[in-house]
């Protein structure tokens, strides 16, 4: 088991930078002052939201709370007011925490909220809590229905987190730059409390721009994550200014995830930097699977072998175990280990439907090589969109779509976008006598669910393929979209 302590340099801290946004930085030993203070404001609460801004409050805010030992809730700021309403429902926090000036949407109201302090500074931090305690709940997106509830324990983020240090050979001498959402396990549990774990520090651009990672990486950054929406516009722009590509080509790490790295962009970015990008492979209830060492093959197309304390194997449709490593036999990845989250929340049901005899059931189609490098080929279901970094549930989208007075019936697919990895595309058929426009429809679901969640594309069609049962036959969709 990883050291129980989440964060050891709080408990010894000094005046090295922890984490910087933008102009505005906290040293290890104002941060422990000031999550001190956030600890004596939610101690005694089950469980606190914080609206998850790119902010130095934000970091702060989840820090501090993990310090008190409290489960921690981060709210996607652009939520939309069903979500909004689902999350407060079903994880029922009793303190929302945001930055100062927070102006709370309609469906906070009643809800208690504290502004964040950055100068305010607290007593010792309390002693640490057991390691299967909750720490985060991250509201994930499934194939039908509203978001569940990830119950992610202390001991899932410090034992992944230790691991993806050996792999990565990351250390507290790594500043690590990126401009992820912190609502998100990729901004927030591996860009921001990574480098406070291990002791190092933290750089968040806000916004990402190719330029400004570039300044990050010439000056004290050695390491860079993102998704690969950034990764192909920053080969977009080092086509045009070289000079971004030599600052990028002197990072020690560029690691990318939340979706596959096409393997034309791992070239761009190896032409143009003279960097190849390391890939990973997980997901909100597991944090991170597999990745591709430090010191490893960087082979566009794989995400590499199972992290420590990872158990990883595939399985046939029948749930058999395909012992082949012939990187064509395609199975089911099941995991296991210290990584795992501890349940949905409220959902005990979608909980157990999710594990076969100990194994978390992923979902996600692979191969596995004859070195053990683990190919990620697609979704076992075709109702996940992954775009700009995101995965969506497209059922989500249809059941929005079907509010809306125009839409008779919906499908709604992803289709390959160069920008954002999949484009989402809804398939309409009218109401006779009904007519909306493109960005109506897009817009309705921008304000029930999320922007990122918006149909990029509407096409129309007088009926949707189905098969004998009533399904909608959503490859035919894809095939007819050329896309097959």
């Amino acid at each position: 088991m990883a050291d129980q302590v989440l964060f050891p340099k709080l408990r010894e801290p000094d005046d090295t930078e922890a984490l910087r946004f933008g102009p505005r930085a906290l040293t290890y030993r104002e941060l422990a002052g000031l999550a001190g203070a956030i600890a004596e404001r939610v101690a005694g609460k089950r469980r606190v939201a914080v609206w998850a801004t790119n902010t130095l409050e934000t970091a702060a805010a989840v820090i501090g709370g993990l310090a008190a030992g409290v489960a921690v809730v981060p709210v996607n700021p652009k939520v939309g007011e069903r979500e909004l309403a689902h999350i407060l429902g079903d994880s029922e926090p009793e303190l929302l925490l945001a930055e100062p000036g927070f102006t709370p949407p309609a469906g906070l109201d009643g809800v208690e909220i504290a502004e964040i302090d950055l100068s305010a500074r607290g007593s010792q931090l309390p002693a640490e809590v057991a390691a299967d305690a909750p720490a985060l709940i991250v509201y994930t997106s499934g194939t039908t229905g509203p978001p569940k509830g990830v119950v992610l324990p202390r001991r899932a983020l410090s034992a992944n987190l230790d691991a993806l240090a050996e792999a990565w050979e990351w250390t507290s001498a790594d500043v690590l730059a990126h401009a992820l959402p912190l609502f998100h396990v990729h901004g927030l549990i591996l860009g921001t409390l990574g480098p406070i774990r291990l002791g190092g520090t933290a750089h968040h651009l806000g916004k990402f721009s190719s330029q400004a990672i570039a300044e990050e990486l010439a000056g004290p950054a050695t390491m860079m994550f993102g998704v690969p929406t950034m990764y192909h516009r920053l080969a977009e722009d080092a086509e045009n200014d070289p000079q971004i590509g030599r600052a990028v080509g002197k990072a020690r790490l560029l690691v990318s995830g939340s979706a596959a790295l096409p393997a034309v962009e791992h070239e761009r970015i190896e032409r143009l930097t003279g960097q190849r990008v390391v890939e990973r492979y997980g997901m909100s209830e597991t944090i991170m699977n597999c990745g591709v060492r430090a010191d490893g093959d960087r082979r566009p197309g794989y995400v590499g072998k199972p992290f420590a304390g990872v158990e990883l194997k595939l399985v046939d449709e029948q749930g058999a175990e395909i012992a082949t490593s012939d990187d064509e036999t395609v199975g089911e990845i099941l995991v296991r280990g210290d990584n795992l989250f501890s349940g949905y929340l409220n959902r005990p049901d979608a909980t157990d439907a999710a594990f076969a005899a100990g194994w978390f059931r992923t979902g996600d189609m692979a191969t596995r090589a004859p070195d053990g490098y683990i190919r990620i080929v697609g979704r076992k279901a075709t109702d996940i969109i992954k775009s700009g970094g995101y995965k969506i549930g497209a059922g989500e989208i249809e059941n929005c779509l079907l509010e809306h007075p125009a839409v008779a019936e919906v499908a709604v697919t992803g289709e390959a976008d160069a920008d954002l990895g999949e484009r989402i595309i809804a398939w309409v058929v009218r109401v006779p006598g009904q007519d909306a426009a493109d960005t109506e429809l897009a817009d309705h679901v921008a304000r029930l669910l999320t922007p990122h969640k918006r149909p990029r594309e509407v096409r129309y069609r007088d009926a949707l393929p189905r098969n004998e049962m009533g399904k909608v036959q959503k490859k035919a969709l894809q095939k007819d979209s050329g896309n097959g």
